[in-house]
């Protein structure tokens, strides 16, 4: 396993101050797979569950391949034993709709946040969310909504909120987040070439986010004149 603890120290003091009245949104997004993105955002997520007065959620936005939780299940040495499971949104919204729309077996139709859960880690200082996806019938698909109210309900319960999203070069769901977002932060993999990132950015400010870091994935990396200059 990575230990980016050291990494995450710094882009947290990078990041600066919160809002003073409800909880950081932060997304960690990539440009291409494979960048390593469920890795750093997780890592950040215990970082700031330790720093943090109250509880820290890392949302798992990759419906189609939900990974988070089972990982940290596996390494209760770093997360801590999972505690129960516990509904995965505070009122009811969600940021993603099902098409067609979810029913249960009577035939009434559900929230698409009833398919949202969550596990506490580090003593509850730290949850983790998982999708249901298994739940999903066929022919049924979950896909991201451009919406807020999830991320405005969450954020009044919590410290910070941290976005896992897939890459774009997978699915526009980072962008379809990102204008509710405080900061989004673009993970960069150890042999990344330059344009791809420089591009994303440029995507993400169109669609309204706005862009406040870069994570280069591997301490090791050296990267090219134009991608320091674009790190500040």
């Amino acid at each position: 396993m990575v230990d980016l603890t050291a990494e995450m120290a710094g882009l947290w003091t990078a990041l600066g101050a919160a809002p003073s009245h409800r909880g950081r949104l932060i997304m960690f997004v990539s440009a291409v797979k494979d960048e390593g993105v469920s890795t750093v955002s997780r890592e950040f997520a215990r970082l700031a569950a330790v720093r943090a007065t109250k509880p820290v959620w890392l949302v798992d936005a990759d419906l189609k391949q939900q990974q988070q939780q089972a990982h940290m299940i596996q390494h209760p040495d770093r997360f801590g034993r999972a505690g129960d499971t516990v509904a995965g949104s505070p009122d009811g919204s969600s940021f993603f709709m099902i098409k067609p729309p979810f029913s249960d077996k009577n035939g009434a139709r559900v929230r698409p946040a009833r398919l949202l859960t969550a596990k506490p880690f580090l003593g509850r200082r730290l949850y983790a969310t998982r999708f249901q996806q298994e739940a999903l019938k066929a022919g049924q698909v979950a896909d991201i909504i451009k919406q807020g109210d999830y991320w405005s309900a969450l954020s009044q319960h919590v410290d910070a909120v941290i976005v896992d999203a897939p890459s774009v070069d997978a699915e526009d769901a980072a962008l379809m987040m990102a204008p509710f977002m405080d900061d989004v932060v673009i993970v960069v993999g150890e042999n990344a070439a330059v344009e791809p990132p420089l591009k994303l950015k440029e995507q993400i400010l169109s669609a309204g986010g706005r862009v406040t870091g870069m994570v280069i994935n591997r301490s090791t990396y050296q990267p090219p004149t134009l991608m320091k200059k674009f790190m500040g």
